[in-house]
């Protein structure tokens, strides 16, 4: 604000006793002092007040000037209510140095007038800021890139006094202010993100505010540009794949403009967040023609020379061909309508980035394809070493979800479950479809087990899938004649389809909304056949032994 607003304000008492030509002049802040030396709480720009303690005699006015003048300060008040009048020597000395002097009327406390031009101040930024927001919008909704979501939260913070940092829904950090104050651990970073997806799912209105270690946070959504939050159909849809905007600040007493000003800003970083997801585009698709043919049969020379192209464009400067890894995810939402192969494939490609990495693109070796309902991750791997017990390295399953589990766990909340497989590496095009086919089995071991999030990797199919061209024939005839002769049977007399029954309840990880969806059943008939199942074979289908009992059983039949 102007010197000339202040003195135009007759609620302050505020006389004006010198640099009449100096009142266009900017108050950034204010500062009440009475230390004869207060240059080390001086930033520039304040209008100061003081009672005039520091005045011992007329030789202390000089130095006292001197050093406000020196330290930037736009104006100095002085109070009446200790000397009267304001002694002529601050008066001369202020003249001297071209510092504009008020007189503050002994009725007028300092709070009253610290409380007007903080106000005035944080409103005027926040118009300032709603300015450059507006603008760096316009410029990047039409041309390039304007530096990413730092750019924004530097504004936040000079502008605003605001500390934000920008978290994916895993609570990986992809942005965080460059102003001192303690940083944002990797945990607080999980917790908050938790937050979020807990408050999303049970439709609290944001922003979310979240008291975390003594310090409120609120959270606000990064939703994509191109949808209102209105439009879509179901927050299930994007709950695992939007970002979070975390300020530390509580936004319950906010004014609407200062709500309108974040939400803005959130918008701004979403653009940003739309030029990353544009960015995978061609990843994407060399993933996909990839995965078609594979799925399609096609031969190790057509899918190598499509490998060759899509190792440059993942691993740039390669020489050699890489090992690769095939993982495949799965999200699945009870009684969803809902398409869930994207969901699936924009979470996998999040949890592939490193979790220790910050910024917004760390995906550039990561091309996810998506079919039906589940995600098909096509991962190079530049080198493979061997440790001592033989067995190889490379992407672990556990290892992805271990810092990821709180999060992903609150966002999938009490009617939504992730499973994923791992496959082993591979080095050449034959490879590949067993290395689908391993994830595939992989990721149903996962779903097996108990959990709203849950991964598998190729070490734990070696006792069965791997191992099943090797069981004797007899072996094989009589363990699956005891488990699917009573269901065979039963078929043939009654017409009850309860194998078909069983393999798609298998299939669909246990799900009973979405087996019944595909047999084209009523919840209530699949649990009748499920039921009798059960009953014919003396086994139990909530189990993981007797579910991979059947599995096994179903496969080598």
């Amino acid at each position: 604000m102007r010197l000339r607003a202040l003195l135009d304000t007759d609620a302050l008492g505020l006389k004006l006793l010198g640099g009449e030509d100096e009142l266009d002049r900017t108050v950034r802040g204010v500062m009440t002092t009475d230390l004869r030396d207060p240059s080390r709480y001086l930033s520039g720009g304040e209008l100061v007040l003081t009672g005039l303690a520091w005045r011992r005699d007329a030789a202390d006015s000089e130095p006292f000037v001197r050093i406000l003048v020196q330290e930037g300060v736009t104006a100095l008040a002085a109070g009446e209510a200790e000397l009267g009048d304001v002694p002529d020597d601050l008066v001369e000395a202020c003249a001297r140095h071209r510092l504009p002097l008020f007189a503050v009327h002994e009725s007028v406390a300092f709070a009253t007038i610290t409380e007007h031009v903080v106000r005035q101040v944080s409103g005027e930024r926040a118009g300032d800021l709603a300015a450059v927001v507006d603008r760096h919008r316009r410029m990047m909704t039409s041309g390039p890139a304007g530096g990413g979501p730092d750019v924004v939260l530097d504004l936040l913070g000079s502008d605003l006094d605001l500390r934000a940092w920008v978290l994916s829904p895993t609570g990986r950090l992809i942005a965080g202010p460059k102003t001192s104050g303690p940083a944002l651990t990797a945990e607080a970073c999980g917790r908050l993100a938790a937050e979020h997806l807990t408050a999303t799912r049970t439709g609290r209105r944001a922003p979310h505010r979240v008291l975390l270690g003594g310090t409120t946070y609120s959270l606000f959504p990064i939703r994509s540009t191109g949808r209102a939050p209105q439009t879509a159909r179901d927050a299930r849809e994007t709950v695992l794949s939007d970002w979070l905007l975390a300020v530390e600040a509580d936004a319950g007493d906010w004014a609407e403009e200062r709500l309108d000003l974040l939400y803005g800003v959130t918008q701004l970083i979403a653009v940003e967040r739309d030029r990353r997801d544009a960015a995978r585009t061609v990843r994407r698709r060399l993933a996909q023609e990839v995965l078609e043919l594979v799925q399609t049969g096609a031969g190790p020379g057509e899918i190598a020379a499509r490998l060759r192209v899509a190792a440059p464009v993942l691993l740039p400067g390669l020489g050699a061909a890489p090992h690769w890894q095939v993982i495949v995810a799965s999200v699945d939402w009870d009684g969803a309508e809902i398409e869930e192969g994207p969901v699936a494939q924009a979470l996998l490609e999040e949890i592939l980035v490193d979790p220790l990495s910050a910024g917004p693109e760390h995906s550039d070796r990561i091309a996810v394809a998506h079919t039906g309902d589940e995600a098909v991750a096509l991962v190079p791997l530049p080198a493979v070493s061997t440790e001592h017990d033989g067995s190889e390295t490379g992407v672990l399953a556990e290892a992805l979800l271990e810092s990821v589990r709180d999060p992903l766990t609150a966002g999938l909340d009490d009617d939504g479950r992730l499973t994923l497989g791992v496959s082993a590496a591979v080095h050449s095009a034959e490879g590949l479809r067993g290395a689908l086919e391993e994830a595939r089995h992989a990721r149903r071991v996962a779903a097996a087990r108990p959990g709203r999030v849950c991964a598998a990797g190729h070490q734990e199919l070696a006792s069965h899938v791997l191992l099943l061209p090797f069981v004797p024939d007899d072996v094989r005839r009589a363990f699956t004649a005891r488990l699917l002769d009573p269901l065979r049977d039963y078929d043939r007399r009654h017409r009850a389809e309860l194998i078909p029954t069983l393999e798609a309840f298998l299939d669909c990880d246990g799900s009973w909304t979405r087996c019944a969806t595909r047999l084209h059943l009523h919840v209530n008939t699949l649990r009748y056949r499920v039921g009798r199942i059960e009953q014919l074979t003396s086994r139990d289908l909530s189990r993981l032994e007797d579910k991979l009992d059947f599995f096994l059983a179903l496969r080598m039949s």
